[in-house]
């Protein structure tokens, strides 16, 4: 791990990528394997977690944290779908699926975590 390393995001990356892959495996679980959609977190999750270990072993740390803000981007934008029936659950309304809506609310709420987190430090 080099020593000129400044930035948190890989780690950030590592732990929030792995709480993306544990909701999409939950989520997975809780809904009776109904729905292989239900793991799209977790697909985010593997590849977050894989650029956050290619950001510390590599001297291009940039620019795996930059993939992990492109990444995370992604997830926002395909999750942002979901936000009426996010806003929904939280007020109380009815929603098709509960689990989908919190997968897609963690989903949104995660990204944007690490969207800041990223743009941090590409940005100085």
């Amino acid at each position: 791990m080099p020593s000129s390393r400044s930035t948190d995001t890989p780690e950030l990356g590592i732990a929030l990528g792995a709480v993306l892959v544990a909701l999409g495996v939950g989520a997975y679980v809780i809904s009776d394997f109904a729905s292989i959609t239900a793991l799209i977190p977790a697909i985010f999750g593997i590849v977050i977690v894989g650029l956050g270990v290619a950001a510390r072993r590599t001297p291009r740390e940039k620019l795996a944290v930059l993939g992990i803000g492109v990444v995370s981007l992604l997830g926002v934008l395909g999750s942002a779908r979901g936000v009426p029936d996010v806003i929904a659950l939280l007020t109380g309304g009815a929603v098709d699926s509960t689990v989908a809506a919190v997968t897609q609310g963690a989903m949104i709420l995660l990204g944007l975590v690490l969207l800041l987190a990223a743009g941090r430090d590409i940005l100085g």
